[in-house]
């Protein structure tokens, strides 16, 4: 009997090449000796001599046979970036008060933001080199005027949002049906999750937001979850549209649990239920926009970049530098990258409407996810999925159309802010900083040498 010595670290089983290599040793010797012997029969015989476990045992051989080698495990933790270790709320909730110091005409700078978020309860303590880094991945950079500088968004991140609320604004004054779309989650032991509230709008029974803050704390990452899927307008939720089934998996992100073939699978479902020539505005998460076709990026080879133009009827040849190919790309790309919901419901005569990244006080459906989770939470006692799941359908049940209405009346005062917002910042970088803003502090010499 070869007893194979393993090793516990943070509470895995580790076990490395040369133990692994004994098993694909005895492994061979028992296939020799015995050829016909059936395969449960020789990974029960392992077992038996090796003290493993059935699964890694079979993981040993699966690994072999692939690649006929094995190999010790990578035992190098990568940590992930505090982009996405970070809720979506929070990331929301920094961008909004670098916006409160511009509508305080108080141009906001690095340091200014890293203590008012320090101050902030409800968000996590951020170190300046960290905070640093996530404006940047928010899309932010650091704008000099004179000896000052201030936090500013990035031009591409301005037009698409400009482009938004120049676009919902003329659907509205064309009347045709707005129709909000979102993904959420709900843990079976604990329902709770930063929540947008309200304290001054007040119709009849319910609170809704005016700004962001948070409520009770997440629910914990462990334990069975529902992934949900709804869509809705000033009218109500749709009748029909609701999608709710149980996670695979506890990842962090509830969006890995939904991929774009099913994402478009229940997308084509709920397409009849909308009203014709309608607007259905969401997010632009992975499984929202997939191409209908690959787009070249610089990881192509420089060859497969040429043939994707010379397709398109794009006049290249071999003189040109990829830089060259690349720049091509990007200038007719617009003409050929089509996302696939965007063609279904446009076969269906309908359109989508893209949200800008991280701007969740423009969709009314939080607001209505925050109603049903409200409801949920305050109900489950038993922590059971499927009692979590019923409960789940009542809250949604629960949100009137009356709800709805002030949710998106809500958004539309959100846009207002942000049209405000925009031309404000604009104003302050085309005029002299004590003539733009009268009372202003006007000192950020602290911040001169910061850079995004």
């Amino acid at each position: 009997m070869i007893r194979v010595r393993v090793y516990l670290t943070k509470g895995y089983l580790v076990i490395h090449s040369k133990q692994k290599r004994l098993v694909i040793d005895l492994y061979k010797t028992k296939k020799a000796n015995e050829p016909n012997i059936l395969f449960k029969q020789l990974i029960r015989e392992l077992m038996s001599e090796t003290g493993l476990g059935k699964n890694s045992i079979e993981k040993i051989i699966s690994e072999y046979k692939t690649r006929k080698t094995v190999s010790s495990p990578n035992m190098n933790k990568i940590r992930p970036k505090i982009f996405n270790r970070m809720e979506d709320f929070d990331k929301n909730a920094i961008r909004q008060i670098v916006h409160t110091f511009w509508r305080n005409r108080d141009p906001p700078t690095l340091n200014k933001i890293v203590i008012a978020v320090s101050e902030d309860d409800s968000l996590p303590t951020i170190k300046r080199t960290t905070m640093y880094a996530l404006l940047k991945e928010l899309n932010f950079e650091y704008t000099k005027r004179k000896r000052n500088g201030y936090l500013t968004e990035r031009k591409d991140l301005i037009v698409w949002r400009r482009n938004y609320l120049r676009s919902i604004k003329a659907y509205r004054e064309e009347g045709r049906t707005l129709y909000y779309l979102d993904e959420t989650w709900c843990n079976a032991d604990d329902c709770s999750q930063k929540v947008l509230v309200d304290n001054t709008i007040k119709p009849n029974k319910d609170a809704y937001q005016e700004k962001l803050t948070t409520g009770a704390k997440n629910p914990t990452e462990k334990g069975k979850r529902l992934i949900v899927a709804h869509i809705g307008s000033r009218k109500g939720f749709v009748n029909g549209g609701l999608l709710c089934y149980e996670s695979e998996t506890n990842c962090r992100d509830y969006h890995h649990e939904m991929n774009g073939d099913s994402f478009l699978k229940w997308f084509t479902h709920i397409l009849p239920l909308l009203d014709d020539n309608s607007v259905i505005i969401m997010d632009s998460t992975p499984h929202h926009s997939m191409t209908e076709e690959k787009i070249p990026v610089s990881s192509w080879k420089k060859q497969d970049i040429m043939e994707w133009l010379k397709q398109k009827n794009i006049p290249v040849d071999n003189s040109y530098a990829k830089a060259e190919l690349m720049n091509l790309v990007r200038k007719h790309k617009p003409e050929f990258e089509k996302y696939v919901v965007d063609e279904v419901a446009k076969a269906e005569n309908k359109i989508v409407l893209r949200l800008p990244p991280y701007h969740y006080e423009l969709n009314p459906i939080e607001l209505a996810w925050s109603k049903v989770k409200g409801y949920v939470k305050n109900r489950n006692t038993t922590f059971k999925l499927n009692d979590v799941k019923q409960l789940l359908i009542e809250g949604v049940e629960a949100v009137t159309e009356e709800n709805w209405r002030c949710f998106d009346d809500h958004a539309i005062k959100e846009e207002s802010k942000f049209w405000e917002i925009d031309s404000l910042i604009d104003d302050f970088l085309e005029n002299d900083f004590t003539r733009a803003f009268n009372g202003g502090t006007g000192d950020t010499s602290s911040d001169n040498t910061d850079s995004l």
